[in-house]
């Protein structure tokens, strides 16, 4: 696709769409993801690690983040031939594992598991408890590749123009994103979500780690809590959108983020405006318009909404990880290594040497 260039608006956009009944797969429900039975996932990530001849570490995330309305962490395990290992939860949960120099095939298993549900958040709600000062604090915070002044508010000022509440501001920005943005396939992985350079470029194309990053920035830019949760998609969509779910049991490939705000009333609110553009993108036929009744479902749905057919690992920003040698990352969502040669490409599962496989827990 063509590079995008920045759009100046003041105008905040137009009310959302009903769901339409039309365009999706024959026998699915319509797109309107809701509360319901929980479900049980297992998500086992298998690592061995090429000869080295001096010390490997490893470190491996676990589904720690927890939302007792609709995900349930229900622990981690690890095993394997590491001379060191533990269980990090606190921050962005992880195993950490260690090898001693000369260790012939490092391995290391880590099996999270995690129940969880769809979600659907009336945004003109009321009575959820009030957001602590501390949490507050943080969910406006910049963060390295999230700064929040600058070209990000200017931007994001220029988007919601006279909107007077924090829902108006949400909404514009939401529908900003959604119309200007284009997933990239051939951004590697998630993207890296640097959002001032997405912004100071004018090229407004990446993955799930660029585009919802970018809502969260600009989000915060106006005085509004949000946030990225990082984590893996785990099964199929039940509404019939092959582009929205993981399609096999090996899911190595199928790391994805989302976002949430939080508005006075409701609480935090999801929103996932990089899957709108994924669906527009790669949804059978493949690239339809915003107006296509499928892509137009998911823009619906996605502010508000979330089918979880996905888990959540972490929201961290900014990760040491520990014991490492190496720089921090952006986020941590994808398994992590380093050896006397230096740290591995996470993107790379076959040089790397690892695999994800997800199993739903029906007993």
């Amino acid at each position: 696709m063509d590079r995008r260039t920045l759009l100046q608006s003041g105008v905040a956009a137009a009310a959302l769409a009903a769901v339409p009944t039309i365009g999706r797969a024959q026998g699915a429900p319509a797109f309107a993801p809701k509360p319901g039975a929980w479900r049980t996932f297992e998500i086992r990530t298998e690592v061995e690690l090429p000869p080295t001849k001096g010390a490997a570490r490893v470190w491996v995330p676990t589904a720690n983040f927890r939302a007792d309305d609709w995900t349930r962490p229900e622990g981690s395990s690890f095993d394997g031939n590491a001379a060191q290992a533990k269980l990090v939860e606190g921050g962005a949960g992880l195993v950490q594992a260690e090898w001693r120099e000369g260790a012939e095939a490092p391995k290391l298993a880590v099996v999270s598991r995690v129940a969880t549900r769809d979600r659907s958040v009336d945004l003109a709600a009321t009575g959820a408890p009030a957001l602590s000062s501390a949490d507050r604090e943080a969910y406006l915070a910049a963060t390295e590749l999230i700064p929040t002044d600058g070209v990000v508010r200017k931007t994001a000022l220029s988007i919601v123009g006279g909107a007077a509440t924090d829902r108006e501001k949400v909404r514009a920005i939401y529908e900003w994103v959604v119309a200007n943005t284009f997933r990239d396939a051939k951004v590697r992985g998630c993207g890296l979500g640097d959002v001032a350079s997405m912004l100071e470029s004018g090229n407004l194309g990446g993955k799930c780690a660029d585009l919802n990053a970018l809502f969260v920035g600009l989000v915060r830019a106006v005085g509004v809590p949000a946030r990225d949760i990082y984590g893996i998609r785990v099964a199929p969509s039940r509404f019939g959108y092959k582009s929205l779910g993981a399609n096999s049991e090996t899911i190595t490939k199928a790391q994805h983020c989302r976002a949430e705000v939080w508005l006075d009333g409701p609480g935090w609110v999801p929103a996932d405006p990089a899957d709108v553009r994924k669906v527009a993108l790669e949804e059978p036929p493949a690239n339809l318009k915003l107006d296509d009744p499928k892509v137009d479902a998911a823009r619906a749905a996605l502010l508000g909404a979330w089918e979880t057919n996905w888990i959540a690992f972490n929201d961290a920003h900014d990760v040491a990880l520990p014991g490492s040698s190496g720089p921090k990352l952006g986020f941590l969502m994808y398994p992590q290594a380093e050896t006397a040669a230096g740290r591995l490409d996470c993107l790379d599962a076959d040089g790397f040497r690892y695999r994800i496989t997800a199993k739903e827990i029906t007993a």
